[in-house]
């Protein structure tokens, strides 16, 4: 009886290594962007919303987490923040079951959302996806390339919001431009400041990131920088917009402290970090009712 539950057993931690991988603390990170832009848009629950909030849920994270954590693998090792929340080491034998995984979790909502859309919503599903993929996968590795790394992980939280927005068909006004910017650049900022922690293990790997190639502290001063201007620019926006603007105040002063952090303690912002990922789902939360006052206003 234990020999026959030994496979069964084997088969369940590697899907829990596999799910790990997708981090999922910040699914809701890209699932929120595109249900709350189709939902505003539509004002209606559909089929569309359902799957297109679902993939974004799971198998667009897998995709993205999965193929970061499988190709940096060997500069992982080093890393003492992997192996948790903040990103799986996955075992070599893992490797190619979980880019299957990503592959296979992916397709059938990718046709199906391109049978549903429109050649806006084709032009940013594929953005969406390239960026996913050139961020960590060998050859292009946009991950290496400092200051296209933060423009691309970015473009992960901000491209699902405007796949819905392209799919819903609603139009480009300036609010939703302000908006959206507003969005990219507090995802920069999120990036790059992220990327302060790792700058050790990253030179060690050889590994080109914001942080290594400007140092600590100029990437905590310009992730700063980036979070107020994304800030002030909701309060250009029509009500309730400008309420909106407060949502960077906490994570400004969640890295402010870091303001004067050098190389040799950039490891130090970790817990900066850490309250970073809690500081997304109060952020979320208040995001949340501000859409709310706007599909009543």
């Amino acid at each position: 009886m234990s020999t026959a539950a030994a496979p069964s057993n084997s088969i369940g931690r590697d899907i829990a290594q596999i799910v790990l991988s997708s981090r999922p603390i910040s699914w809701i990170n890209t699932a929120f962007p595109f249900a709350a832009a189709y939902l505003l848009s539509t004002r209606e629950i559909d089929l569309t919303l359902v799957i297109g909030t679902l993939y974004f849920l799971i198998p667009y994270n897998l995709a993205m987490y999965g193929i970061n954590d499988v190709f940096d693998y060997a500069s992982d090792l080093a890393n003492p923040r992997k192996g948790g929340i903040e990103g799986a080491l996955l075992a070599p034998r893992m490797h190619r079951t979980t880019l299957w995984a990503a592959a296979v979790t992916n397709i059938p909502f990718l046709v199906y959302l391109v049978i549903v859309g429109n050649p806006a919503s084709w032009l940013w599903l594929a953005v969406s996806v390239f960026a996913v993929i050139a961020y960590s996968a060998p050859v292009l590795r946009f991950k290496e390339r400092p200051f296209l790394d933060s423009v691309t992980s970015s473009t992960h939280f901000v491209s699902p919001a405007i796949v819905g927005l392209a799919l819903a068909g609603a139009p480009a006004t300036a609010a939703t431009v302000i908006t959206l910017s507003a969005f990219f650049l507090w995802g920069m900022a999120a990036h790059a400041f992220g990327a302060v922690q790792d700058i050790g293990p990253d030179r060690e790997a050889g590994i080109s990131s914001i942080a290594t190639v400007i140092g600590a502290r100029a990437t905590v001063r310009l992730s700063l920088s980036l979070w107020v201007i994304a800030g002030a620019a909701m309060l250009l926006t029509p009500w309730p917009g400008p309420l909106a603007a407060a949502l960077a105040v906490p994570y400004v002063v969640n890295a402010a402290r870091w303001w004067n952090v050098t190389d040799e303690t950039s490891g130090s912002t970790n817990r900066a970090w850490r309250r970073f990922i809690a500081l997304n789902y109060f952020a979320g939360f208040l995001a949340t009712m501000i859409l709310i006052l706007a599909w009543i206003s």
